[in-house]
């Protein structure tokens, strides 16, 4: 038996859906206990949902500790498309960022969000619907950190609480 540092309940499923996709994101929110780490070309419009914004606030407001950390290629859709996303953002900018990424990782194309260092979606590609959920997949979700890690080294700065000027 091969030892992948994984808890027996480990799993590991594929799908096709954005629907399903948007509704894996929101139930393995209000089960992060720490961190909520999102790459992708540009926020969906899920995260303009009530729903999300307030599943997200309630994350922030478990813990002073809680961060959510997003990193994307192109913010410049943000007011118009996540109007919630920007008022959270000023609301929580003290455990909120959002970052855009510079030339060196642009090339990046495969979307993911991971929640503490167990779970995850990740999008194979971010033209195509074909993804994958890990549950209790610390070994999978540890690749994917060290991605975001190498991500978030290439990306700007924060943006600022007061982004009007996206």
């Amino acid at each position: 038996m091969e030892f992948t540092g994984n808890p027996p309940n480990a799993e590991y499923r594929r799908f096709e859906s954005n629907r399903e996709y948007e509704r894996v994101i929101d139930e393995l929110i209000p089960l992060t206990q720490r961190i909520i780490r999102v790459f992708d070309k540009t926020l969906s419009r899920g995260y303009n949902t009530a729903s999300r914004i307030e599943s997200l606030r309630r994350f922030l407001l478990a813990s002073r500790t809680n961060r959510l950390l997003i990193v994307l290629h192109d913010t410049r859709p943000l007011p118009l498309e996540c109007p919630r996303m920007i008022e959270f953002l000023r609301q929580f900018s003290h455990a909120c960022t959002i970052r855009e990424t510079l030339r060196g990782a642009k090339h990046v194309a495969d979307p993911f969000v991971i929640f503490d260092g167990s779970h995850y979606v990740h999008r194979f590609h971010y033209d195509h619907m074909r993804a994958a959920q890990g549950t209790h997949d610390a070994a999978g979700a540890q690749e994917l950190i060290d991605r975001f890690d190498e991500i978030q080294e290439c990306a700007g700065p924060p943006l600022p609480a007061n982004v009007a000027g996206l």
